[in-house]
């Protein structure tokens, strides 16, 4: 899943045939490391958005709106200084590598033609966005990189702009068969790995086609390849290029059991086996693929504190519940005591004053016992003194019993949070999931001093439709658990959860009817999916009617009892099953239908 010089190549060619003579409407900056731009051409609006995210770099065109915040960043305000109005001239690729240059034309302050320069670099760790003057040194950044972070290379106002090759890699687009035999096939290392440290613009996937599509395994050694093998190398080498050069690109994502595996610009044999989906423009493929992909990554982001506030209270009631069992587990020889102290009341007639223990009948089992005694107290308290110790151990025991399911509930309750913050896919879920947490007691309450007092997050749960018509509706948090389970189901609607453990709570709305037994299984793989036993072949679900589950007084959020169910065994897949939510879609159409 690399976004490689192809990938750009595509993107470039795209971006050029549809942006090039357009002009700058809008400029806005989403989130602190990408671009939103509007540009109008031909009487119609066209979105670029622009993201230099270390874990997610992306560059496609997209009819999605993203909300901007209130005060635009600096380097926001510098690019609609300067770029308002502006014409896009060109749209390139510099050599294979992953960066692309925007040329912009606009009217100065003086009201003279100016040149301005806008680099987008998709390196990984390394992604920026830099604008530059005509001369082609840096006017700002989108991120600033200082000597003390890169010795290669400074990104800072006023430094000159130049592409760092560190690795000494050679353009692709340029090289001939001689420095190909001679750079590529001279060094002692497998095919992939020479492809990869020589060559501009390869990622280990296209290195792997290029040597499959020449009948070599990629991790073969360079030394131990035939004249004819190398031929044949060059030779698609060659191929390869020409299919960048004359522009044969065929956008396509591959799945494997209907998840996305990998994407390509180009067909990859390598992966012929794989079901094939296929885009019309590599902005579509790159929106598709990557939009759910960036929306977990930044919610994963902003949900790290509350994950790590969760998790650092559910390890301290694991720790206590493995104590708390080693202590109950302790308890468990209180019987023997009892039974010694008995023993001792019977036949302690029978000891000498130097005894030091007594053996005897047990006449519970009929079976020879021996009873340990301390030959300088009495019979009867060598007695008491068992009888002593099995009412503590039997008081410990019954306070240990009510402790150790307080914990356990306690810690399915955490699970469930954390499950509702693993399917979170929106900042409102996890206001929610915070507000939850301060009205149980396990987070404090922020005050913001000089704010107002904040509206209560919205959110909706998830709505499916079964194959059979049904609507199904699946709670994103415990308060939504409740209020589907107890204000919005009616007696005869059914209700799922996964049995033992976090989990969502599933509705499926009967509307006075016996639903079908494939509705019954689809709405078992979606209390599967949505929750802890998510990724598991089978998990074991509990269905019943709405009217058997109920909820205790005083319990926690999402926590019901039901002693009136019926199971099933189903797969956590729900590929098949159709969501209706529109504004849930990014939600789950790639990552989860």
């Amino acid at each position: 899943m690399a976004f490689d010089g192809f990938v750009i190549a595509n993107l470039t060619y795209e971006l050029s045939e549809k942006l090039t003579e357009g002009r700058i409407q809008k400029i806005a900056q989403p989130e602190k490391d990408a671009l939103m731009i509007t540009i109008k051409k031909e009487r119609k609006n066209l979105r670029l958005f622009i993201s230099a995210g270390a874990s997610l770099p992306l560059v496609y065109l997209t009819e999605e709106k993203k909300p901007s915040p209130a005060s635009a960043p600096n380097f926001c305000m510098l690019l609609r200084k300067h770029c308002n109005g502006a014409r896009i001239v060109s749209v390139k690729q510099l050599g294979l590598e992953r960066v692309m240059e925007i040329e912009l034309e606009h009217f100065n302050e003086l009201g003279d033609l100016a040149t301005k320069y806008l680099m987008i670099e998709c390196m990984g760790k390394h992604s920026n966005i830099i604008f530059l003057n005509e001369q082609k040194d840096i006017i700002d950044s989108i991120k600033h990189v200082s000597g003390l972070v890169s010795s290669v290379r400074e990104v800072l106002p006023g430094k000159p702009y130049f592409i760092p090759n560190t690795m000494e890699k050679l353009n692709p687009l340029a090289l001939t068969k001689d420095e190909f035999h001679h750079h590529v096939l001279e060094k002692p290392m497998s095919v992939m790995k020479s492809i990869l440290s020589t060559l501009i613009g390869f990622s280990p996937v296209m290195a792997n086609e290029l040597a499959y599509r020449s009948s070599i395994d990629g991790d073969l050694s360079v030394s131990a390849l035939t004249p004819a093998q190398r031929d044949s190398l060059y030779h698609t080498f060659c191929d390869m290029i020409n299919d960048l050069k004359e522009r044969r690109f065929c956008p396509c994502i591959l799945l494997k059991n209907g998840i996305p595996k990998e994407f390509s610009v180009f067909p990859l044999t390598i992966y012929e086996h794989l079901e094939h989906r296929n885009y019309e423009s590599v902005s579509a493929l790159m929106e598709s693929f990557y939009s759910e992909k960036d929306v977990i990554t930044r919610i994963r982001a902003k949900s790290a504190d509350l994950r790590k506030h969760v998790t650092t209270i559910l390890e301290r009631d694991r720790k206590k519940l493995d104590l708390q069992e080693k202590q109950m587990k302790d308890t468990e020889k209180r019987d023997k005591f009892r039974i010694y102290g008995e023993m001792l009341h019977t036949y302690g007639y029978r000891l000498k004053p130097d005894d030091t223990k007594l053996v005897c009948i047990n006449y519970y089992n009929n079976e020879e016992i021996t009873v340990p005694v301390d030959s300088t107290i009495s019979p009867t308290e060598n007695a008491n003194r068992y009888f002593h110790k099995y009412d503590k151990c039997k008081r410990t025991a019954e306070a240990l019993e009510v402790q150790i399911a307080e914990v356990k509930e306690e810690i399915l309750y955490l699970e469930s949070i954390l499950n509702a913050v693993e399917i979170s896919r929106k900042e409102e879920d996890l206001i929610i999931i915070k507000d939850e947490l301060v009205k149980s007691g396990y987070m404090k309450k922020k005050n913001t001093p000089g704010k107002g007092k904040k509206e209560t997050a919205k959110s909706k749960p998830l709505h499916f439709t079964s194959s059979d018509g049904y609507d199904m509706y699946v709670g994103k948090n415990n308060f939504q658990n409740d209020e589907l389970t107890f204000k919005f189901a009616v007696g005869n609607d059914w209700w799922f959860h996964a049995k033992g453990m976090a989990g969502s709570h599933v509705i499926v709305k009967s509307n006075g009817t016996e639903p079908p037994v494939r509705t019954f299984e689809e709405a078992g793989s979606l209390a599967a999916y949505f929750s802890k036993g998510r990724g598991s072949e089978k998990v074991e679900i509990d269905y019943t009617l709405k009217k058997n589950v109920k909820k205790p007084n005083g319990s926690k959020p999402g926590f019901v009892i039901y002693y009136t169910n019926y199971s099933l065994l189903a797969s956590s897949s729900i590929r098949n099953i159709t969501l209706q939510s529109e504004g849930d879609r990014v939600f789950l159409e790639r990552s989860f239908l």
